[in-house]
C-alpha cells in the first residue's frame, strides 16, 4: 500500500540543548543528549563546542528498543 506523507502530522518541536561548533565557518552541531561528553570537540573540524539551545524536532530516546 502507498501512504501519502500529506496525512502525517507535522513533527513536534521543542527547545533542546545542543553542542555547537565555535568556529564561525563550521556548521557542526549535535544534540547534547546524544553526545558522550559535554566538552567535546567538533567531529567536523575538531574545534571546541559550546552549549546552546535550538527549537528542533523532538526525538524520543527509546533506550530499550530492540
Amino acid at each position: 500500500m502507498y501512504y501519502s506523507r500529506k496525512n502525517q502530522e507535522p513533527p513536534v518541536q521543542e527547545e533542546t540543548e545542543i553542542l555547537e561548533c565555535t568556529k564561525e565557518e563550521c556548521k557542526g552541531w549535535m544534540r547534547k543528549d546524544f553526545s558522550y561528553d559535554s566538552h567535546q570537540k567538533c567531529p567536523l573540524c575538531k574545534s571546541q563546542m559550546k552549549t546552546e539551545k535550538r527549537l528542533i524536532d523532538k526525538i524520543s530516546r527509546n533506550l530499550h528498543k530492540k
